[in-house]
């Protein structure tokens, strides 16, 4: 299985990751950007792909970012389907109070892989029942 990968911009880099034992693929940014505490706004990767059939892409935050300056995604996970070929871009927002610089070539984001499945639907009267069935007690009665 290949992951195809275009790089759209002189400064970018592909999706790498950095351990062997790594799930994500770090996404750089190919510009500078400034966030005001509580701002957002759209970062570019200079980067499209081409899934391999069967799966789906998820933009997910980075820990790091998130736990030492607050930066998250406003729509996280973003997610990337398997037809899409444009540029992949990062909706970032800074929700502590202090504002963020990043630079170009900054780690922004991760693209994670995963499978998924498209069954048909069918509309039913009644549900089948699951093992545990909870549907009396309602959203959000599996306790704290």
């Amino acid at each position: 299985m290949t992951l195809e990968v275009q790089l759209l911009h002189t400064h970018a880099t592909p999706p790498t990751r950095t351990r062997a034992g790594d799930v994500g693929y770090d996404l750089s940014c190919v510009e500078d950007f400034f966030l005001l505490g509580g701002q957002r706004d759209v970062i570019p990767t200079g980067v499209a792909v081409a899934l391999p059939d069967g799966v789906a892409g998820l933009i997910v935050p980075r820990s790091g970012l998130a736990a030492c300056h607050g930066l998250s995604i406003v729509n996280g996970p973003g997610l990337i389907d398997p037809t899409y070929r444009g540029e992949l871009k990062v909706v970032l927002i800074n929700t502590g109070w202090h504002s963020y610089q990043g630079h170009a070539g900054d780690r922004i984001a991760q693209l994670l892989l995963v499978p998924f499945l498209t069954p048909e639907t069918r509309v039913v009267d009644v549900l089948s029942a699951s093992a545990d069935d909870r549907a009396a007690s309602g959203f959000g009665s599996s306790g704290r």
